[in-house]
């Protein structure tokens, strides 16, 4: 199937490899099970329960969670740190 995709498949494959889409991890041509799926973005389903497991955790434990994405953070850094600096400041009384 890689070497001689349908054209479709092949325009997918050139809009999302190398993380285009919005940054997520796309392969192709992966085995589960007895089975071979055309196209995987294994990140979100993989890592969903992990991530909310950890936020219950963390938040039990009188932590505040932000999430920021790599790729908001490089387009715009001086907005994400004043959004965490608001965020401190809400709930943190000032120095």
């Amino acid at each position: 199937m890689r070497r001689k995709p349908v054209s479709t498949e092949k325009l997918f494959w050139s809009m999302v490899r190398n993380r285009q889409l919005a940054g997520y991890k796309f392969k192709r041509q992966v085995p589960l099970g007895p089975y071979i799926v055309d196209f995987l973005c294994p990140f979100h389903a993989a890592r969903a329960g992990y991530d909310k497991a950890r936020d219950v955790y963390l938040r039990g434990e009188g932590f505040n969670i932000i999430r920021l994405t790599n790729k908001d953070f490089a387009g715009d850094p001086a907005t994400m740190l004043m959004m965490i600096k608001r965020e401190l400041e809400m709930t943190t009384p000032s120095p």
